[in-house]
């Protein structure tokens, strides 16, 4: 397994424990119907902390698990930006481990 491949792995274990932290972290999966969307971010569907927990972090850890390339793009602390500032939570955290996989991601 590569140094990235192993920093991505630690960075979604961050993700999900700030998610945890927040009290976003949910016990039961949406339906089959809303992970289907093919819109950016399920945004037709999912809130963005639900397509976190159920897309997002499950796809990152397969392509870990199984040795895969890793996306060489991404954008996701903008979207995190943009949900998060209406709300009235210390996501500062969270906001920083999505900086962080996007820096990492968008590295070659």
């Amino acid at each position: 397994m590569s140094l990235k491949h192993i920093a991505v792995a630690e960075i979604l274990m961050d993700i999900e424990k700030e998610l945890r932290d927040l009290q976003l972290w949910e016990s039961e999966s949406p339906s089959v119907e809303a992970l289907a969307s093919t819109q950016p971010f399920a945004i037709d569907t999912l809130t963005f902390p639900q397509w976190l927990q159920f897309i997002f972090i499950p796809r990152l850890y397969m392509m870990v698990e199984q040795h895969m390339p890793l996306p060489s793009v991404s954008g996701v602390k903008p979207m995190a930006e943009e949900y998060f500032q209406a709300l009235n939570l210390n996501s500062a955290a969270l906001i920083l481990h999505l900086e962080r996989m996007d820096n990492l991601l968008s590295t070659q």
